[in-house]
């Protein structure tokens, strides 16, 4: 039988995404003015796919998407509602998503659509028989603006289940000028220069890292970066199928490697006692604001931290840039993530819905509001709002279908999905001692062995 995340697929458009982003990084990133649309706007060209009228009808959409993104989102599902005459209403999940669905299920009030986080959250919905075959007007949107490998992603055993709405570049590390300048730093392209600039910044007086050590997640995108770009891809692989053990001596060259960075406090914002407690978006907010002392110069994650940097007064382009994931060993690592819409009801609605999320129409309205790409060939590159998530989303449709997913996607929710515990709780671990590589591992062993059952 096959287990949850052993449907191993994988991202890497490093060529295209490094010279694009380095680029954007070179000339400052900004978009034209004119090009510019409002932040916050979501005017768009007129529909280009049809949906039925849905008058009367009400449809649930949950998703773990909280703040920005989740406000974002609902400018979406507005646009549905006015096209089709449905209600929509999003309903907040919380992570493990398989356990929040289960209890809804379990409860008789399945929501009708749900955007799953993980591709194990997907193949589990389909061996629980919670998830409905994707129909043909969505199919038809799906062979029309999706490459091969992102209609793979939503398949399971053949049959299509899902639509791939969003994608993240999760290889980026994202910088505030004014720091890198005071500091004199250059945006570095190996890790051993991450970690001088670092230094320097340190000595500057402002701390290097902004790092999300409350979500455990971000450390998993940590891990994932340094262990592809050191190990390569076919180790990369090995373990995320669990065919090599944690306790591999690839393992621990990669945590080794990252303590580098975490055994410095005066590297990070807080000191490993202020990472554990930052969550994610003040990771991103507090490296954008201050003036010239801000908490941190520098914060890594995907495409989507735009999402929170414009919750500050940094601007995307000139106050905030970006460069890509530095390489550990022979290039830099490029590793992918994205949310997946399933239809969890045998519904008119939830089909229309699905179609709609297949089409550009949809992704273009969150292109507009910032920190959001999309797999979807066919949406306007005008639609991004400045020029470096232009060139990300420019290097992922490039990329065609050769590309890499998120490690702890592909695990099994009770090892590289849960908070608390598994991959999330080790590695917050970690980062609270460093210096443990041999317990770290020892750890994660016991827990993906447990999860994975062997």
């Amino acid at each position: 039988m096959r287990r949850p995340g052993s449907r191993r697929t994988t991202f890497s458009w490093a060529a295209a995404a490094t010279a694009g982003v380095l680029a954007l990084t070179a000339c400052g990133g900004g978009a034209d003015k004119e090009d510019e649309p409002a932040r916050g706007g979501t005017t768009a060209p007129g529909p280009t796919v049809e949906l039925p009228k849905l008058t009367g009808e009400k449809l649930e959409v949950a998703a773990v998407w909280t703040g920005a993104e989740q406000e974002n989102f609902t400018k979406v599902l507005k646009e549905f509602e006015k096209r089709t005459g449905a209600t929509v209403t999003f309903v907040p999940a919380q992570d493990p998503i398989v356990t929040f669905l289960g209890s809804k299920i379990a409860g008789g009030a399945p929501p009708d659509v749900a955007l799953l986080p993980q591709v194990g959250a997907l193949v589990s919905a389909v061996q629980n028989k919670w998830a409905q075959p994707v129909g043909p007007e969505a199919k038809a949107q799906l062979d029309a603006n999706y490459s091969a490998g992102w209609k793979t992603l939503g398949a399971v055993e053949g049959t299509q289940y899902g639509v791939y709405y969003k994608a993240a570049n999760k290889s980026l590390i994202w910088y505030n000028a004014k720091a890198f300048e005071a500091a004199g730093v250059k945006p570095p392209t190996t890790w051993k220069e991450l970690l001088t600039a670092a230094d320097t910044l340190s000595a500057s007086g402002t701390p290097a890292v902004s790092v999300a050590g409350a979500d455990g997640w971000t450390l998993t995108d940590w891990f994932e970066n340094v262990y592809l770009s050191q190990a390569g891809p076919e180790k990369y692989d090995q373990l995320a199928k669990h065919q090599i053990k944690w306790t591999d001596d690839s393992v621990k060259q990669a945590l080794t490697t990252l303590g580098e960075l975490f055994g410095r406090k005066d590297f990070l914002a807080g000191g490993a006692s202020g990472a554990l407690a930052t969550e994610f978006p003040k990771s991103v907010t507090q490296t954008f604001t201050g003036g010239d002392r801000p908490a941190a110069a520098m914060v890594f994650e995907g495409d989507f931290v735009a999402v929170n940097i414009a919750q500050t007064e940094a601007k995307v382009g000139t106050d905030a840039l970006v460069f890509p994931f530095p390489a550990v060993g022979a290039k830099s690592p490029v590793v992918s993530g994205g949310d997946v819409a399933v239809a969890l009801k045998p519904s008119k609605g939830a089909q229309a819905l699905l179609t709609f999320l297949a089409s550009p129409d949809a992704a273009e309205i969150q292109a507009r509001l910032g920190g959001f790409v999309s797999p979807n060939k066919a949406v306007d590159p005008a639609a991004y709002p400045n020029d470096i998530q232009r060139g990300i989303a420019k290097a992922l449709i490039a990329a065609g279908d050769d590309f890499r997913f998120d490690m702890s996607d592909q695990a099994p929710a009770a090892f590289g999905g849960t908070p608390g515990a598994g991959e999330w709780k080790a590695l917050q671990d970690f980062l609270a001692n460093p210096s443990d590589v041999a317990g770290a591992q020892a750890k994660l062993e016991a827990d993906a062995a447990k999860a994975y059952g062997n």
